[in-house]
C-alpha cells in the first residue's frame, strides 16, 4: 500500500501516510480484529462535552493517563466503549504535527474513513447522530448511513451498514484511505494485480460521495480502499441528506459487482494494553 514505518514497538507497528505522527496501529495478535478507532476533536471544550456525553450515558469513560498520551503524541485523551458494537473510541485534541513523508508507492493524503457493519442500525445512529452530533450525509432507509464529523467537510469519515445474515455481527466492513489523484487509482490497481492482491470491487464510483474507488484484501482478508474525489460539505448550509434508492448503483454508477468477499471483514476486539 505504500504506508511507511514511523516507529515499532514488540508486537506493535505504528504507520503513517500524511502529516501525522502515525495514521494506523497495528498490533499483532491471535486474531485479527478491530481495536479501536480514533476522532480528533476541535478543542479540549469539545472533548469535555465528549466526556459529559459519555458520563451522562453510563459509558464509563475514562482519561487517558500521560504516559498513555505521551505515547499516542497528544495533549488529551478520552477512552470510552461505543454502546452498540462495543469498538473502544478514543477522542483527542493536540496531537502532534510530523513533517509529511515521501510515500514511495500510492500518494496517499490522509486515512479517509471506517466502515462498520452493526447489529443494530437504528441504535447506532441513536448513539453516533443523536448523541454526539454527527451529521447524515446520506441514508438507505433500513441498510446504510454515511455520516460526517461535522463541521470537518468530507462526505463521510464514518459510515454505518445494517449486517446482514442470521448472526448480525458487528464487524469491520473496510477502511479508506484518500488519494491524491486519480491515476494513483489507476497505479495502484495494477500493482496489486501483479502482487496477487484481491480486487474485491471496482475500480467504480459510489453515488453517496463521489468518489472513485478501489477495494481490495489485506493479508487478513480486509478490506481496503483508495478513493479520490470526495463530495465535500460547507460548514453552513450544506444540501440535506438524501434518501436513496435500495439498489446496487448506489455503490457503483459504473455498474460494478462486489466479489463476494468485500466487507466481510474482522470482528470487533475487546481493546488490550
Amino acid at each position: 500500500m505504500g504506508l511507511t514505518l514511523a516507529a515499532e514497538d514488540g508486537a506493535t507497528a505504528w504507520l503513517r501516510c500524511s502529516d501525522k505522527p502515525y495514521d494506523l496501529i497495528l498490533d499483532a495478535g491471535a486474531s485479527p480484529g478491530l481495536a479501536a478507532i480514533g476522532f480528533e476533536v476541535e478543542s479540549e471544550a469539545e472533548l469535555d462535552k465528549a466526556h459529559a456525553i459519555a458520563e451522562r450515558l453510563g459509558l464509563n469513560p475514562r482519561w487517558a493517563d500521560a504516559s498513555e498520551c505521551a505515547a499516542m503524541q497528544v495533549r488529551r485523551s478520552l477512552r470510552l466503549t461505543e454502546p452498540v458494537t462495543g469498538v473502544e473510541l478514543d477522542f483527542y485534541t493536540g496531537q502532534a504535527v510530523a513533517q509529511p513523508v515521501p510515500l514511495p508507492l500510492t500518494q496517499i493524503a490522509r486515512l479517509g474513513h471506517v466502515v462498520m457493519n452493526v447489529a443494530d442500525l437504528s441504535a447506532a445512529h441513536d448513539f453516533w447522530v443523536g448523541q454526539l452530533g454527527f451529521a447524515v450525509s446520506d441514508r438507505v432507509e433500513g441498510l446504510a448511513e454515511w455520516l460526517r464529523c461535522w463541521p470537518n467537510p468530507l462526505h463521510h469519515s464514518l459510515a454505518l451498514l445494517q449486517a446482514q445474515g442470521p448472526e448480525k455481527a458487528n464487524t469491520l466492513h473496510h477502511i479508506n484511505f484518500m488519494v491524491t489523484d486519480i491515476d494513483d487509482i489507476g497505479k495502484a490497481m495494477n500493482r496489486l494485480k501483479g502482487a496477487d492482491v484481491p480486487i474485491v470491487f471496482g475500480p467504480g464510483r459510489h453515488l453517496p460521495s463521489t468518489s472513485i474507488f478501489l477495494y481490495f484484501l489485506d493479508p487478513d482478508g480486509n478490506s481496503m480502499e483508495f478513493s479520490f474525489g470526495m463530495e465535500l460539505f460547507e460548514e453552513q448550509g450544506a444540501r440535506a441528506a438524501r434518501e436513496l434508492e435500495h439498489k446496487a448503483e448506489v455503490m457503483d454508477i459504473w455498474g460494478g459487482k462486489p466479489d463476494p468477499r468485500f466487507g466481510k471483514g474482522s470482528a470487533v476486539l475487546a481493546r488490550h494494553g
